[in-house]
Order: structure tokens, then sequence, then C-alpha cells
């Protein structure tokens, strides 16, 4: 196989002090979050917004368009821009707030995540800006709609009406870890000639204010066509500029303009915009500062072009123009030969191309990510103590976060969540299993869980559950680590295994009230998958046994077991741990069928699916007969294991036997304990044969969960038939295949039917499982009613081509995702059809994109699914 530099640059990663000391570490929203609200009442989206944002400096980060930073975000580099008739500068992106959305928090913008390398030895970013003036307050006003109508979008504005706009490219190659050169080509794809003001912005973090250790960085103009920064903390670099006139003002608040209080300093941070906007002299005439921007300002002629360069180095250059060009085309070439080698060449080109676009947008996610609790809750060293009314996240005052972490979404989840990272890492597995290792090692370190053993959910509440499927992906990325690189890395595997042991124990005593292996764990993720919120139950129930929950729970259990034979053939102290895990997976699996003291069990013997379970405080019991992912969760507890494995523990062995000797009752209701089928495995499974036959009925019905782009999160069945649950008011549940038409959880919630990739993912995942222990001769209807008669790994493999017909191109020549009237230039216009978006979840009936438009996170596991359909289809 040819020579792969990429590949070898990201095994010389073992830190990030090498080739992946800079990349797209820049948030893309910084104003509106939780760590920048320093508001008594807790209201995030209002104590910094984006009006205020280009005069605020910042306490724990920074954000702009396409931009990069170090890891410890010392210094940023990102570009702004002006059409010459905006308001502002274009330097970050806009979108509205959680109230000003019909449907919660959106970005209005059009912007793509085009590429990237591991290593960030080349990216590439996308930023479509109108020409016209940008429509804030159109955006704002037009979407003061009810929750039942379809988002306001740019597009509908008419501002790209024409082709009135330019496609602004943002560009970045190393020459080597510190030496960087970023390239900005600005296409005019209107009727008439336009000019563009291109402004690269280099700034340092504001540190110094907040941190008395540091000294006050500064960056200066050194001579023609170079900066100089300078600071205690990176030490110098040079930021060379091919023409354009350099500007200079400090990263500090405008304390005027926001509140009418005298400035400190003459040139503030909105000191650049002031200047070019309107003319103000609100730049350092002395050319030094904290903050700088390289003002370029280009007519560009109809379909015409023009390339704007900086570059940023640690060394000096005499010409550092010289290898530019010879850089950029070889980062390039490079970046092409890894995916080309890594792309299945069974795919053909436009999945070849989805696969890529998933994995760089990924890669984009990464963002710099830094909170100290305490710091946060009563103020730093020589800081006034914050007047909070509301002390969120009080019980969290250990975690201290200063890392690059993979973010959901950096405009619309600027920050992590805990299950939707697991989700990340199983993808960053393919491309850099060393960052997937390291994201899951980070969730566990003593800086972010809790002593309890919780791990933190987000930064609106830590405390909030997730699903526990940090084990599963544990388990997963040292498989695809091992897979990739040939060895085993148990050092990781039990690294994982003793903090997941802490983070169990939390479950066990927290989440299981009554001892009885019957879990509660509130929303769990799930939303408004309920017909009331799990976490804030209707007076008069006194618990709910939540089927997802306890599921959960047997899939952690089971993730135990595996490693903790897995250790043990490396060290027998594991086969007593591997023992309790087995007991306690028959305990949960009995429980699910059998509720200690109730006449019913989360298994409806009637309906053959599963349901959550409330017990009143009246003592009178009753399931949630609401078809839901809550019962289809329980597919996800199975695991096959070969008895040679088995065999070589003996004293697990001899334990195992002895619980199943003493209590036949318990594995009576798990599948296939005590036999093996002929390749001489054992099925370990919540679901026995019959069960998993009844609930396939139901995932599979298209009248049900099954539709056309996947699997629903609710049941079609209760578009016509509504659950209703009458106790201190009615609680009511109907299908909604995209965006939810309740106000529960602020409106922006959307379990009620829209299809979710990692739930549809951990589906085709359970259904091959299955197949390696059933095998081809176990066939099932596909769909149900049909007739058609397919084997598990058949039926995975139809679930993953319907999946993977959301990014197909429909009759219209857009990819289905795109069905909305505005998105009309995703077929018509060449510069808009070819780009993908990916969009948090999908509706459940048409496959159109919905919520979160580059939740390039957990959608990334499209990637995954071309990767591994290769493999499914035997090719």
């Amino acid at each position: 196989m040819k020579h792969n530099p990429e590949k070898a640059r990201l095994l010389s990663c073992s830190d990030d002090k090498t080739w992946k000391r800079w990349g797209p570490y820049l948030s893309e929203r910084q104003w509106g979050t939780v760590r920048e609200d320093y508001g008594p009442d807790g209201e995030s989206w209002n104590f910094v917004t984006h009006d205020m944002a280009r005069s605020y400096a910042y306490r724990w980060g920074e954000d702009g368009i396409g931009g990069i930073c170090d890891v410890e975000q010392i210094l940023c580099l990102a570009p702004a821009f002006w059409n010459g008739n905006d308001t502002i500068l274009k330097e970050r992106l806009f979108g509205l707030t959680n109230g000003q959305g019909n449907h919660g928090e959106d970005v209005k913008e059009l912007y793509f995540h085009l590429d990237s390398s591991p290593t960030h030895s080349y990216c590439k970013y996308l930023y479509k800006y109108p020409q016209a003036s940008f429509p804030y307050e159109d955006l704002i006003l037009s979407n003061q709609i009810g929750r039942t109508e379809p988002e306001y979008e740019l597009l509908d504005t008419g501002v790209f009406s024409g082709g009135r706009y330019f496609d602004c490219f943002i560009e970045y190659a190393k020459v080597d870890p510190e030496d960087i050169l970023m390239k900005i080509t600005v296409h005019n794809r209107g009727p008439k000639a336009h000019r563009i003001h291109v402004l690269p912005q280099l700034w340092f973090r504001n540190y110094w204010k907040h941190n008395p250790r540091y000294s006050r960085p500064v960056m200066f103009r050194r001579g023609k066509g170079v900066i100089t920064t300078q600071s205690s903390r990176n030490g110098e670099y040079n930021f060379y500029h091919s023409g354009g006139e350099a500007l200079f003002c400090e990263n500090e608040t405008n304390t005027q303009r926001l509140f009418h209080l005298p400035n400190e300093l003459a040139y503030v941070k909105d000191g650049v915009n002031d200047h070019v906007v309107l003319g103000s002299a609100s730049v350092d005439p002395a050319l030094k500062g904290t903050k700088a921007a390289i003002w370029f300002s280009e007519e560009i002629e109809p379909g015409g072009f023009q390339v704007f360069r900086t570059r940023l180095s640690k060394r000096e250059h005499f010409d550092p123009w010289i290898d530019f060009d010879e850089i950029f085309e070889k980062r390039k070439a490079e970046t092409d030969l890894y995916y080309d080698q890594l792309i299945p060449k069974s795919l053909n080109a436009d999945q070849g191309k989805l696969l890529r676009n998933a994995l760089g947008g990924l890669l984009w996610t990464k963002q710099f990510y830094y909170l100290d609790v305490f710091k946060w809750l009563f103020g730093g060293p020589g800081e006034p103590k914050p007047n909070r009314l509301r002390q969120r996240n009080f019980q969290w005052q250990h975690l201290t976060n200063r890392d690059i972490i993979s973010m959901p979404d950096k405009w619309e989840y600027p920050w992590y969540a805990a299950w939707d990272l697991a989700f990340h890492t199983t993808t960053f597995a393919e491309v850099d299993p060393q960052f997937a290792k390291g994201q899951l090692l980070l969730m566990l370190t003593e800086y972010y869980m809790h002593p309890n053993g919780q791990i933190p959910a987000y930064e609106w509440n830590f405390s909030d559950v997730n699903p526990p499927v940090h084990s599963w992906a544990v388990w997963e990325v040292f498989l695809k680590d091992k897979q990739h690189s040939g060895r085993a890395d148990y050092s990781f595997l039990e690294k994982c295994y003793h903090k997941l042991l802490v983070n169990f124990t939390w479950w066990v005593n927290q989440k299981d009230k009554d001892g009885m292996a019957l879990f509660e764990g509130g929303f769990l993720g799930l939303d408004n998958i309920g017909v009331f919120d799990r976490s804030r139950m209707p007076t008069g129930i006194q618990k709910m046994q939540q089927a997802d929950a306890t599921s959960w729970m047997a899939l952690f259990t089971l993730n135990m077991l595996r490693m903790s034979l897995e250790l043990a053939m490396k060290n027998p102290v594991y086969e007593e741990s591997a023992a309790k895990f087995f007991r306690q997976f028959l305990n949960i699996g009995w429980s699910m069928h059998n509720i200690s003291g109730q006449n019913v069990s989360l298994w409806d013997q009637e309906d053959a699916f599963y349901y959550d379970v409330v017990q009143m405080k009246s003592g009178f019991t009753d399931r949630l007969r609401v078809r839901s992912l809550v019962g289809i969760i329980p597919l996800f507890a199975v695991e096959v294991i070969h008895k040679d494995l088995i065999d070589r523990l003996h004293e697990f062995q001899v334990r195992a036997e002895g619980i199943i000797r003493t209590r036949p009752d318990l594995a009576s209701l798990i599948s296939r304990i005590e036999e093996v089928n002929k390749e001489g495995s054992y099925l370990f499974s919540i679901m026995r044969g019959y069960r998993l036959e009844q609930v396939l009925k139901w995932l599979l019905d298209e009248n049900e969960f099954l539709s056309e782009y996947g699997i629903r999160s609710l049941s079609k069945y209760h578009k016509d038939h509504p659950f209703v649950f009458e106790h201190h008011g009615m609680h009511r549940i109907e299908y909604v295949p995209g965006e939810s038409n309740t106000g529960m959880f602020g409106g922006n919630s959307n379990w009620r039917g829209p299809i979710w990739f990692p739930l549809n993912y951990l589906i085709i995942r359970s259904l091959l499982r299955f197949y390696d222990f059933y095998g081809p001769e176990y066939i099932y209807e596909f769909p149900t009613g049909s007739d058609r008669k397919l084997n598990l790994r058949e039926i995975a493999i139809e679930l993953t081509k319907r999946l993977l017909k959301i990014f197909e191109r429909n009759e219209e020549g857009r990819f289905q995702y795109h069905t909305d009237d505005s998105d009309h230039l995703f077929a018509t216009d060449e510069h808009f059809r070819d780009l993908h978006l990916f969009y948090e979840f999908f509706d459940g009936d048409s496959g159109r994109g919905l919520g979160a438009s580059h939740q390039t996170g957990w959608t990334a596991l499209i990637a995954n699914l071309l990767l591994e359909l290769e493999e499914m289809e035997g090719v």
C-alpha cells in the first residue's frame, strides 16, 4: 500500500503538543452559554446576547467563523467578513435563542464543515455570505410563530435570490505543528461586481484578567506584512499577511457601550468593527494590542474570485509565500490519499463523499472547553463573588474542565453531552482511536466524574441523568482500536473498567430505590418520549420502573461482564467481578418480568411489548402503554460469548454454574444462558427468542416503528390513537413525525416520532449480534405483514439502506433531508447541490432534516454504517 503521510503523522501524535497542537478548536458560539452567564437568575441566553458579543470580552472561551486555536486557546485565528451593507462585521454566526425560535435555539446561517485530516494538517470550511444586508431583524420577527409552523430560515428571506452571495472558503494547511497557512478564497456568485472586505483576526483569549499569575500579552506590528505576538504562556509567534492593513485593539469589554460605564482602555474589543463599519477612530494608532485584524478589501467581478493569504508561525520567514501554494497542494493530496485508503472500494462516489464529509465534519466539532465550576460559582482569586440567586451545578464544585472535547454541535450545542460523546467516540475510533480513547477516559477522570460516581451530563445541569452508554462505547472503541492497530490496549480497558465500576455503583445506589434491579433515570436523554416529564412526575405517582432505564442497565451490566472476562484472560482476579456482573444481569432480567410485590411486569404479555410501570401512592400500579423506543431498548442488552473463553476461566465457570444451579428461575428468563449454538457460542440477552420475535413484529411494521428512512422513536400507531393518562390532569402523547408539538422541556425536545441515528445504530448492531448467534436460518417478516422473509443480518442491511436513503438524492435532485420549498437551491444551484448537512434528527415520514443542522456528532454514525455495510453484505 502507498505510504500514507497523514497516517504516519497520526501515529506520532502521542499528545496534543505535536501535529494536533493547533486545530479547529474555536467554538462557533460562546455567547448565550451557561459558562458566560453571570446574571442572578440563570437566564443564560439573555446575559450575553449576539448583539453584545462583539463588545464583550468572554470569561471562559472564544468564538468565530471557521476559526482555529491552540489546545489551551491562548491564541485564536478566524476570519471576519463585511459586505459593505451590514451594520456590523460578520465575526460570528447568528442564530435565535431558545425563546426566540418557535422550536428553540436555531442557527440561521449557511456554513459547511467540508474537510479535515485527523491531525488537522489540512482543514476546509465554507461560509455563504449574502451581499445584501444580513436579515437579522427579519429572522427574529418572522420566527415569532406557532410551534406547529415550519421554521423561517435564512433562505426564506430571499437574501440569496439571484445568486447574490459570496462563497467564502476558509482553508488551513500546516507546514509543521506550529507553522500554519491560512487561505481565504472568496467567490462572487452574483450577477454584478461586488466589493468584499475580508479581515483575518488574531487575538488572545482574555486569560490575564481572571488570573493574576499571568501578565497581559501583546501583539504589535514588527514590520511591513508581519505582526508579532508575545506571551508568557506560548512564547512568540509571527503573523504574516500578503497585503492588507493591520488594525489593533484590545480584547477587553466595551463597558461604555454595554453598561454605560467608562472604558478602562481606549481601544476595546469592538474597535476593529467600529473602525471598518463606522469609520471610527477606534483602533490603536500605535499598532499594538491583544487583538489584531488584517483588513483586505477587493472588488470581485461576477463569477470571479479573490484569494487572501496569511501565515502564523513560530519561525521567522524571509519569504513566507515561497512554499505557500506547494504546502497547500501537498497537504490536500495527503488528505485525499488518507481518505482514499480508508473509504471502501465497494462504495459509490456519492457514498464515498458522504463518508468523508461526515468524518471531516466530526473532526471540526472538536472544541476547547473551559469551565471551573467552583470559580464560576464563587469567583476566582481577586475576583468579586458573582451574584447568583440560582447556583446552578452547586453539587459539582470539583468539576474543572479545560480540554479539547468533541461537541454535539459547535453552535447549537457548544458544550459536551456525556451520552452524545459516547457515540462520537465510536466514529472517531475509525480515524483517530487515540483521541476516541482519550475522550472516554476524560469523562472518567477525577476532574469530571463526581466523587459519588456520576458522569457529568451537560453544563445546563450536570446532575441530569443520561443513558449509561459509556461502557458500551469503551468496549466498542477497544475492539475498533484492536482491529485497526492489531493490538489490544489493555491499559485503556483496565483504566476505564475501574472508573466504570464506580459509575455502576452510583446507578445501583441512586436509581434502584428498592434494590430490586429495576431502575429509574428520569428523562434519560429521551425527553418527550414519555407521556409526561419523567423527571417531574405528576402528583400522586410514588415511583416509576422504567423499561428503558432498566434495559440500559442490563446493557451496562453485560458490557462490564464482557470487559471482566477479557481482563480475566490477563489477570484471574477479574473472574470474581465477571461472576458478580453475571449475577446482576440475571437479576435484572428476572426483575423486568417479575416486579416484586406487584401484579404487573415491564413485559406486557397481551401486547408483547415492554412498557414503563407506574406505582401510585395508593399502591395501585399500571403500565403506561406507549409504544416507543422505551420498549425497543431491551433489544440492546445482547452479547454473544464463545465457550472457549468461558472454558479458559475456571473460577468464573464454577461461580456461574453455582448461580444457575441455586437459582434456575433467574436463568430461565434469559436467552440461551446454558446452551451453545453450533459454533459453540452462548447468547446473553434479556429477550428469549419468543420475545425477540414479538418485538420485531412491532419494530418492522411500517404502520408502527418502521419508516422508509429508518426506525421512528414513537410508533405511528399513536397518530390516530393518542395515549392519554388521566391523573391530576390529562397527560397525552401522540405521534408527531417532526418537530414536537408540546411545550415540555421548553418546546425544543423532539422524541415524539423522529428518526435518531444513535438509537437506530444500536438497533442495527443488536440485530447483527443476534444474527451471530441464531445464524441465517432464523427468518422474520420484513416489513411485517409482507410475507417477505429475511434473516437478522439482512434486516440490519435493509435498515442501514433506509438510513442511507436520507442522504441520497430524490427525484428533484436534492438530498432527501432537504424537503422544504426554501431548500430549492440545494437542487438547482450547482454551488449548493453537493453540500451536506448532518441534522440532529429526521422526520419519521419524509426523512426531512430537523433540529441542530450541523450535528456531525452522533449523526456522524452514518460513517460507521457506510464502513460496516461492506462487512454486513459480505463483500
